[in-house]
């Protein structure tokens, strides 16, 4: 008896076969998944600069899920974002679309609610925000938090996957993991960055401190913090403000962008945040619209103000900026900058101590000079004199009479100006005691080392008894910051300065320089001249030449009972 044959079916195998190889293709896209995950992982961790770091995490996830467009961001201390790391836009794209996303829209959703998020239409989200112009279209989407511990430290965006479909649970799945593995390579950066950011405060401490010992004088010493500062920091810009008479401060130093601008700048204290960081004595952190007020050239992002000075003697403020598009002043800089602005106010102090024992020294060659001068010099030439009349008496012609006596007449002339020589010693120091006059001469002698020539001074009227301290406090802060403008924007060769005193106080400065240009901007240090102006009741004008020069005249009520509250 023969057994029948069995046929199985051919349309059942091809199904058998093709069911195999789809799931053969799942095995090895899979294997391949988890191969190029590890290789991510490895990537990611096998650099410790940050930067370098979140770049890599952003072109691992656009590899991983096959995405076009990738980004990374970054949330700040205010809640939006402070970086944004893209894959998939070159720089020209960049150019054309503009200031990078704060966390607005879909983005902002992710940071509110930190969960992982599948969109197949970007656009008709309720919470899409839209695309600035020049962005390329974007519609699938796909994102993830980022964790550090418990922190959440930024967010995966992922868009338009290749190939025209959507993102898919094993996407997901795949960019978490490597979100948890980021998480790690990225608090490894932060560790390490923290610990090479305090070995370069550390660094720069010690240069501060070598400075000082070497003799440095302030102002180099200041522009080494403010160097430093900005370096370390971060920021775009650094400046340290110092008291310039009630109510205003002088930027001394500036590093950075806008530093010529800025660089002796008279601001005021009053509403200021300067203002708030001299009476609390501590640092001031500000973001976003909070940073608006303080002094810059350009609008600011962000600012950190430290006080210069210990607990009750606040000297003045070490601020650094950065612009309305960049990354905000990390809060971690806060205490790395106050320790290191102790520095600065080291340096206050040191120059300040050595200034005094300058002057103390310059006083007693004065005093020694003086009493030798008194002692032996006109004695000796009050003896000659006396012996000359003698023997003009026994002298018979007349005319060589006449001419020892004319002899005796010089050398008492000598004789009074060798006296008024000595007084002029010893009263020179009245300048310790707030003459005007000196100071008027320090701040030329100031003005003197900016333009690299000597103004040209003259003064009038009773400049030391007439004009009030508060009324000196602004006229030193104007002249100031005249020769600091005739200095860095004048390109002048002569400057004269003209002080009047009477019932009304006329300050003059005159160059010779370019002129101010059409247009110019009064706004910043010319505002500040006109505002002290009408402060003491005076006015403020600056006019120029067609053939060139600048005159500035600033004016100012000394008659108290006129002068306005």
């Amino acid at each position: 008896m023969t057994t029948p044959k069995v046929v199985l079916p051919q349309l059942r195998l091809d199904d058998l076969l093709e069911e195999l190889q789809l799931r053969l293709s799942h095995v090895r896209s899979t294997r391949d998944r988890v191969r190029g995950l590890l290789e991510a992982v490895l990537a990611v961790g096998s650099d410790l600069d940050l930067q370098t770091v979140l770049h890599r995490i952003t072109q691992a996830a656009s590899t991983l899920a096959d995405a076009q467009y990738a980004a990374l961001g970054v949330i700040g201390d205010d809640g939006q974002l402070s970086q944004f790391i893209t894959v998939g836009i070159d720089e020209e794209q960049h150019a054309r679309i503009g200031s990078l996303p704060r966390g607005h829209g879909v983005l902002g959703l992710l940071i509110r609610r930190p969960e992982p998020l599948r969109l197949d239409d970007l656009g008709s989200d309720p919470a899409a925000y839209g695309f600035p112009p020049h962005h390329p279209p974007m519609t699938t989407f796909l994102g993830v938090p980022i964790r550090v511990r418990d922190e959440i430290f930024g967010n995966l965006y992922l868009t338009e996957k290749k190939g025209g479909g959507c993102f898919d649970e094993e996407d997901e799945a795949v960019v978490l993991a490597l979100a948890a593995a980021a998480g790690v390579a990225i608090e490894n950066a932060r560790l390490y960055d923290t610990a090479r950011r305090r070995e370069l405060w550390m660094q720069a401490t010690a240069e501060i401190s070598t400075q000082l010992l070497g003799g440095a004088e302030l102002d180099e010493v200041l522009a080494v913090v403010a160097t430093r500062a900005r370096d370390l920091s971060g920021a775009a810009t650094c400046y340290v403000a110092l008291p310039s008479g009630p109510g205003w401060l002088l930027v001394e130093v500036a590093d950075g962008q806008d530093a010529d601008q800025l660089l002796g700048r008279v601001v005021p204290l009053a509403g200021s945040p300067c203002e708030q960081v001299l009476a609390e004595d501590r640092p001031l952190l500000l973001l976003g619209e909070d940073a608006a007020g303080v002094p810059a050239v350009r609008p600011v992002g962000s600012a950190l103000l430290v006080p210069l000075g210990g607990h009750g003697s606040t000297r003045g403020v070490l601020v650094v900026t950065t612009p309305a598009e960049e990354a905000p002043v990390p809060v971690a800089a806060v205490e790395e900058l106050s320790a290191f602005a102790g520095q600065a106010t080291l340096g206050l102090e040191v120059a300040q101590r050595r200034r005094d024992a300058e002057k103390l020294v310059v006083f007693e060659d004065r005093d020694r000079i003086a009493r030798d001068l008194h002692d032996l010099v006109i004695q000796r030439l009050f003896a000659t004199g006396m012996q000359l009349e003698s023997a003009a008496r026994l002298v018979e012609q007349p005319e060589a009479a006449i001419r020892v006596r004319r002899a005796v007449d010089d050398l008492d002339t000598t004789i009074r100006e060798i006296r008024s020589t000595i007084y002029a010693l010893t009263a020179k120091t009245d300048d310790e005691r707030g003459s005007l006059r000196g100071r008027l001469f320090d701040v030329v002698d100031a003005g003197t080392e900016q333009l690299g020539f000597t103004p040209a001074v003259r003064l009038s009227g009773l400049v030391d008894t007439s004009v009030p301290p508060e009324v000196a406090e602004h006229l030193l802060a104007v002249l100031r910051e005249a020769l600091s403008n005739a200095a860095r924007h004048a390109g002048a060769s002569r400057v004269e300065v003209v002080l009047e005193v009477g019932d009304t106080l006329h300050l003059t400065v005159r160059d010779d320089g370019r002129g101010m240009p059409p247009g110019a901007d009064r706004r910043s240090g010319l505002a500040n001249l006109e505002a002290r102006a009408q402060e003491v009741g005076g006015r403020f004008e600056v006019t120029s030449s067609p053939a060139g020069g600048t005159e500035l005249l600033w004016t100012a009520d000394l008659r108290q009972d006129e002068r306005p509250d």
